[in-house]
């Protein structure tokens, strides 16, 4: 076979010879024709009489269409593309060829989406799709050459991800064609699917079917009267309108019949499995020869062997290599260890599991002697398990009550039940409890409520009856952290006492008082809940009159020194027994045996408490985790509680019951040095305005003080503080537009523009 070809303008003819004789005649029409035209051919670029000719990239040979061998080396040898301007250079040069690779748009489809902005990552699929690319155009089948004397037939199929058609000609292949779906093409039908196979496939063999009779083979049978059918919707309408002017009969083929066009649009289909692929390396066998012998304790083993086979149980000795019951014997010492721990553990495939089921999967491949302590200790200090796995022991910490009070009244504890349906305008209840007494008061509270407000009321409704505390237990509400609040009670000599940080049980009195409370008022309006305040005075009347376990008496009986009133009706005639206990004429007595109750119903409770606990301490300068959020250990405060030094900006306190920390295991490194809390609070606040200025007299001397309003603070948070202090602390902060007026005040508030007033200094020297 030869090809003829005649370089005129603007064209190449190319013709086949099928005989000796007819390539002598085409070789004698062209060198008469280039001599005619005065041309000249290059002698070294010219082939006659040649089996195989090299054509744009292909041989062409009696079997016909095959790929070029040193093109298919270019991409045998083509290195890992590191950019995305690699990877088009390669499915430019491959996609040269897709006709010869089967589904080549669908194997590539990893590499294509690759070449879009911003979305180059190589990873498992990618290096999947280069290595499938190269091995197919190694393997790619020799192509038959179009006979146009002869009728086409195309097979066409579409799966879920993708189509597929292959060109034929007395059942060789003459090219393949494959494309994998969109987003919006994977979710049309099947009909609508096999439809699309059979018109992009028609569409891309154009120069090949038009003007001529071919055959479409598809496993759709609905598409065998495709001519005839009615095309219900607008897309079904559009593509067959592209099938106008082409002349072909549609043939239904069963799908395991269409094995071929099936195959292309269904590889890597449906059941795609992905296996976790272990990233440990093949074990070098010379190192762990050369550590073996290193190891004088597996030498005297490997000795006992060499003498009796049967002297060490379990072992076996074979080529230099030390083997326990089936499993690769390490040395202790190994270096390849610490690789498997890891492997084994904290890989996908490990899952960071516990202890024994490391140990288990390990010890199916491997064994040294002391690995399972080896294992549990690498468990045990792995810095993720510590993170994120939950403790399944017992809380740590023992139950530490708080200290009894010596007199009622003296020592308080506090908190809100907030979210109940607006009644009377009220819509939070304010809970008082004495400590000692066990006695309540319930006080209602109108929305928004702030310290001031809280403040006057527990004056009004607490202070005025029975005193001012010594101290008050609460939690870490806003009101109570608020500078009002913790000012005024200073000021009054009265110690504010507050939870640690995520702790409730440290004012768990008053919680359970307020599960009391809940409950009594869901029995009583449960139909009507919006009258729950009509029901809070006689809440509180149940609750002081009903008899506490814990002190043997009624909370009003304590604070009165007597029975609390019968609410019955009383009948003429009936007498009055002798009480069954005598009234204590003593209160010191009274209050004596009120304390040694309680003592005696707290040990019981720590008892029963310390049952379910363990004891858990810890010391200054050690690294803990801490539920939640992560802070560095700084002291620690008492047995139970240890105070953290917090990120900046953190509203936590840094004060943690023992329950919450759990103690690093390992080597721990700060990976960035944490900054120092300021504040009071351990929060870093900052200035936000100015809202007024004074002159005040300390020692003698006049000093300027601003009204400050501190960021994420409101007004009522405001301070009074020093404008030199301000200034040397908050250099950031410009007070040069703060009006501070010596001798008197400009106040500048947040309502409406008030009237200015100025006051002149008595002492104003005259001029």
């Amino acid at each position: 076979m030869c090809i003829k070809q005649l370089f005129l303008p603007m064209r190449v003819i190319t013709s086949s010879c099928r005989s000796w004789l007819e390539h002598i005649q085409h070789l004698h029409e062209v060198l008469t024709f280039l001599q005619e035209q005065g041309l000249v051919a290059n002698k070294n670029k010219c082939h006659f009489g040649q089996q195989t000719v090299e054509y744009l990239g292909h041989l062409i040979s009696g079997q016909g269409v095959s790929v070029d061998p040193n093109k298919v080396l270019s991409v045998t040898n083509w290195p890992t593309p590191r950019n995305v301007k690699g990877v088009r250079g390669f499915l430019g040069l491959t996609g040269y060829y897709r006709k010869f690779i089967k589904d080549y748009g669908k194997v590539a489809k990893p590499l294509t989406d690759m070449t879009k902005k911003d979305a180059f990552v190589w990873g498992v699929k990618a290096q999947e799709a280069f290595d499938t690319l190269k091995r197919n155009l190694t393997t790619a089948p020799v192509l038959a050459l179009p006979d146009f004397t002869k009728d086409f037939i195309i097979e066409c199929d579409a799966s879920g991800g993708g189509i597929g058609a292959i060109l034929m000609q007395d059942k060789r292949p003459v090219a393949y064609f494959s494309k994998a779906l969109g987003i919006r093409n994977l979710t049309k039908s099947a009909y609508e699917k096999e439809l699309m196979a059979v018109v992009l496939a028609i569409q891309h063999w154009r120069p090949y079917l038009i003007g001529r009779k071919f055959i479409v083979s598809t496993d759709q049978k609905s598409l065998k009267q495709l001519l005839q059918q009615r095309m219900v919707s607008a897309d079904q309408q559009n593509w067959a309108a592209k099938l106008l002017g082409y002349d072909f009969d549609i043939v239904y083929k069963p799908g395991k019949l269409n094995k071929g066009a099936d195959a292309l649009s269904r590889v890597n289909e449906g059941g795609e499995m992905f296996q976790v692929v272990s990233s440990m390396q093949r074990l070098e066998e010379e190192v762990v020869k050369v550590e073996i012998r290193e190891d004088t304790q597996l030498q005297q083993v490997i000795e006992a062997l060499k003498r009796d086979v049967n002297s060490k149980p379990g072992y076996v000795y074979r080529q230099g290599v030390l083997l326990y019951e089936g499993r690769l014997v390490l040395s202790a010492q190994s270096t390849l260890i610490p690789t498997l721990l890891a492997e084994f553990h904290a890989t996908p495939q490990g899952g960071h599991s516990g202890f024994y089921r490391t140990y288990r999967r390990i010890s199916t491949n491997v064994y040294w002697m002391g690995m399972k302590n080896r294992v549990q200790k690498f468990v045990k200090a792995c810095d993720t398990c510590q993170r994120q796995k939950y403790l399944t022991t017992t809380p740590g910490g023992l139950l530490q009550p708080l200290p009894i009070p010596n007199h009622i009244w003296e020592d308080l504890s506090m908190d809100f039940i907030t979210g109940l349906p607006k009644s009377k305008g009220y819509e939070a209840i304010l809970v008082v409890v004495d400590r000692l007494s066990k006695y309540v008061h319930f006080i209602p509270l109108k929305h928004p409520y702030t310290a001031r407000v809280v403040a006057e009321v527990f004056v009004r409704e607490v202070v005025r009856l029975h005193g001012i505390p010594l101290s008050i237990i609460s939690d870490r509400n806003r009101i109570f952290v608020s500078n009002f609040w913790k000012e005024l009670f200073k000021l009054q000599g009265t110690k504010l006492r507050m939870s640690t940080a995520y702790h409730p049980e440290t004012d768990g009195q008053t919680e359970v008082v307020n599960r009391c409370l809940e409950t009594y008022l869901r029995c009583f309006i449960a139909d009507q809940p919006k009258t729950w305040s009509n029901w809070l005075s006689w809440a509180e009347l149940w609750f002081n009159t009903s008899y506490h376990a814990s002190t043997g008496q009624t909370p009003y009986e304590i604070v009165y020194g007597r029975p609390p009133p019968v609410i019955t009706r009383w009948l003429q005639g009936e007498t009055r027994v002798e009480a069954v206990q005598k009234e204590l004429l003593d209160k010191d007595e009274a209050l004596r045996q009120l304390r040694a109750q309680l003592q005696r119903a707290q040990d019981r409770l720590k008892q029963m408490a310390d049952r379910k606990r363990y004891d858990r301490s810890f010391e200054v300068g050690e690294w803990v985790f801490v539920k939640l959020r992560a802070h560095r250990q700084q002291s620690v405060v008492c047995r139970i509680y240890a105070k953290l030094a917090a990120s900046v900006g953190s509203c936590v306190h840094p004060v943690f019951h023992v329950s919450l920390l759990k103690k690093v295991v390992g080597t721990y490194h700060e990976e960035e040095a944490l900054p120092e809390l300021e504040g009071e609070n351990g929060v870093l606040i900052e200035p936000e305005r100015v809202l007024a200025s004074r002159v005040v007299q300390v020692q003698n001397e006049k000093v300027d003080q601003i009204l400050v309003q501190w960021k994420g603070q409101g007004a009522e948070e405001a301070t009074w503080d020093d404008a030199v202090m301000i200034r040397s602390q908050f250099p950031q902060f410009c007070l040069e537009d703060k009006t501070i007026v010596s001798g008197g005040s400009i106040v500048r508030t947040l309502g409406p523009r008030e009237w200015i007033v100025y006051s002149r200094r008595k002492n104003i020297p005259k001029s």
